[in-house]
């Protein structure tokens, strides 16, 4: 392992959640699986204009798990690089 990789992939779990690279593929994730969930669940009520404070909050939520998903197996890629012996 380079001594590059070593420092980027090292660090507390917030440190590496943080990084930039984890939080724009995060977002990336978040923008094309949150969206089309979105329309997949809601698209009804979307159609409809029924908007509503607990759809929103439904929508924001539908947007957070994908980041969450992505960020949590990113830091978890990163540690096993670290962890796990490079060929």
């Amino acid at each position: 392992m380079t001594p590059q990789s070593q420092t980027t992939s090292e660090g507390t779990w917030w440190e590496l959640a943080t990084q930039w690279s984890v939080v724009r593929r995060g977002i990336t994730y978040a923008v094309f699986v949150g969206t089309a969930l979105i329309v997949i669940n809601h698209c009804d009520a979307i159609i409809r204009c029924d908007f509503t404070l607990g759809l929103f909050v439904k929508m924001f939520l539908t947007l957070i798990v994908p980041y969450l998903v992505s960020t949590f197996s990113s830091v978890a890629a990163l540690r096993k690089s670290v962890c796990s012996p490079q060929e």
